[in-house]
């Protein structure tokens, strides 16, 4: 008899959608618009904010039980920074806002990504300006943010994070700035419990950047690109090996930007959207790696944004 090899459980699967959320259409004013990411990666026209669900920018947003999503922290243009939530439901409706609760830190510019195929984690960012952070937050298969977990790697803002391994039951946060300015090219690898380990250092050929963003792809894999290196705006990308191993840089394809937000779509497929100075620019991310040419003139054009999937 032939072995009943059990079929993937949507736990393991890929989401089919993505959605991308609010983002500053100016210094200092945020907007309360979404996208949605169709299954085939084309971007959907915007979406106005929901009743109860404010303008805001610099939020990160994961993925949690398997087939919805969620947005954390950001700054309004009232208050910054924020611990505010956002459910994403699995048809891709968003929620009005949730109020942190206490052990929460409120925070920007931070990042998140799914493990153990049904829960979240976001970590690292800033309070406004001062001091980064280097502390985490699970986030459960309900969706409930926990309260913070102390630091482990180095505490810095600005950092991108995706999902990698077979099951996609492991996260990785890369990249960002210490206070100063100073851009890193660390990893920090997140086990399928969400264990955050400790800083490692990037293969040679990995160069230094920030204000990146990163997702998922094929299916184990994941991806790193754009952001800002040194003093420049900046294309590359960066693949990430089923084992966590961040790639040397890959020549940019689309346009060099910073402040891009990215989700995963289609199952096993990305896109970046948006970028500095307000831009409407897409790239979609094949199934192998390979980044696609820009896209523009959908969606409000705008920076900051953040992405997650669903469905």
């Amino acid at each position: 008899m032939f072995p009943i090899i059990p079929a993937a459980s949507a736990a393991d699967s890929g989401n089919t959608n993505g959605i991308f959320y609010g983002g500053s259409t100016a210094p200092s004013v945020s907007t309360g618009v979404s996208n949605i990411v169709s299954d085939t990666g084309i971007l959907q026209s915007d979406v106005a904010a929901v009743t109860g669900a404010g303008d805001v920018q610099q939020k990160a947003g994961c993925e949690y039980g398997a087939d919805k999503g969620i947005h954390f922290g950001g700054h309004n243009d009232a208050t910054n920074p924020i611990s505010i939530t956002n459910l994403v439901s699995n048809l891709g409706v968003m929620s009005a806002d949730v109020a942190g609760v206490a052990g929460v830190t409120a925070r920007r510019q931070l990042a998140g990504c799914d493990f153990g195929g049904d829960k979240g984690i976001f970590g690292f960012g800033d309070t406004s300006g001062s001091p980064y952070l280097g502390m985490s937050n699970l986030v459960s298969n309900a969706g409930v943010v926990a309260s913070d977990v102390a630091a482990v790697g180095t505490a810095r803002e600005s950092v991108a994070a995706c999902e990698y391994s077979g099951n996609k039951d492991k996260g990785i946060f890369f990249g960002g700035q210490q206070t100063g300015g100073v851009k890193e090219s660390i990893t920090n690898l997140i086990s399928n419990l969400g264990v955050v380990q400790s800083d490692t250092a990037t293969a040679a050929g990995v160069t230094d950047v920030a204000n990146g963003a990163g997702c998922s792809y094929g299916g184990d894999k994941g991806i790193f690109g754009f952001g800002h290196s040194g003093a420049a705006s900046v294309g590359k990308t960066n693949l990430v090996s089923n084992a966590g191993v961040v790639a040397a840089d890959v020549t940019a394809v689309g346009t060099a930007r910073y402040y891009v937000g990215a989700c995963e779509y289609g199952g096993d497929k990305g896109i970046f959207f948006a970028g500095e100075g307000g831009k409407d620019t897409s790239n979609q991310v094949s199934d192998t790696g390979v980044v696609q040419s820009d896209v523009t003139g959908v969606g409000t054009a705008r920076h900051y944004v953040s992405g997650c999937s669903w469905g």
